[in-house]
């Protein structure tokens, strides 16, 4: 008798329901409602091509970074450019903006029509410095993409759960606090996670921009000096710190001589 009693009080408990992300995600699968599940992996999706493009454009740029150590006396006191472009390894900016302009030099021999040999070779040498930038910046559209319309899409799941939740209310007829703020705020994950994926790719972008600006100086001025180097014949190079000689070590204080007996 006892034992139907407490079950009998069991029963007319009423049982709280489960709210957070993992429940969100279930009851939408039990209730075939997978709208909420492609925005949640649009976003998933974004988030980790955010992140990949960070990682990949950050060994890109500190490769191109470390190109530049290349460049130094043994460079320019070459006793010609193509020996010159010998010192800097294969498939590197610099290298390429090199053979980029002794295959302007070789090409203008053969044109027809009279161009003048200096604005042929700047002009291809301002196209191998465009092609690098382009590559560094590849990837970088995606990163704005994401930025701005990330918030948006955390926002369309976030009203897409709000309805959903109010429509299960107005059918259970129960209008109390607890049954609308519970799978009202459990809807906002949705515009939180649009967030969490909007502010890393932002500050990627501005980032990876901003190394990317430093650059393109560094090439520009790279291409410059090339430039000036081909139009004189090796006479302009840009001024090279020469390395500071290694000190002799010290000579060691003459000992003073015994006194003769």
């Amino acid at each position: 008798m006892l034992t139907q009693l407490f079950i009998a009080a069991d029963a007319a408990t009423p049982q709280k329901a489960a709210y957070g992300i993992i429940p969100m995600f279930t009851d939408a699968w039990k209730n075939s409602n997978f709208l909420p599940i492609i925005t949640a992996g649009i976003l998933a999706l974004m988030l980790f091509f955010t992140f990949y493009i960070l990682l990949t454009k950050y060994l890109e740029q500190q490769k191109v970074m470390g190109e530049a150590k290349n460049v130094g006396a043994r460079f320019w006191n070459a006793p010609s450019l193509k020996d010159a472009a010998n010192t800097l390894p294969k498939d590197t900016a610099y290298r390429q903006i090199v053979d980029d302009g002794l295959l302007a030099q070789e090409q203008h021999g053969k044109l027809t029509d009279p161009v003048d040999r200096h604005d042929w070779t700047l002009s291809a040498l301002n196209r191998s410095q465009a092609a690098i930038n382009s590559e560094l910046g590849g990837g970088l559209a995606f990163l704005a993409t994401v930025g701005s319309t990330a918030p948006f899409i955390g926002l369309f799941g976030t009203v897409v759960g709000i309805l959903s939740a109010l429509v299960k209310i107005g059918a259970a007829g129960q209008a109390s606090i607890d049954a609308v703020a519970g799978p009202v705020g459990e809807a906002l994950y949705m515009t939180a996670f649009g967030l969490l994926t909007a502010v890393p790719a932002v500050l990627a972008y501005n980032w990876l921009q901003r190394r990317n600006k430093a650059i393109s100086e560094a090439l520009a001025a790279f291409a410059s000096d090339i430039y000036g180097y081909m139009g004189s014949g090796g006479v302009i190079k840009p001024a090279i710190r020469a390395a500071a000689p290694a000190k002799a070590p010290a000579a060691a204080p003459a000992k003073p001589m015994a006194p003769k007996a």
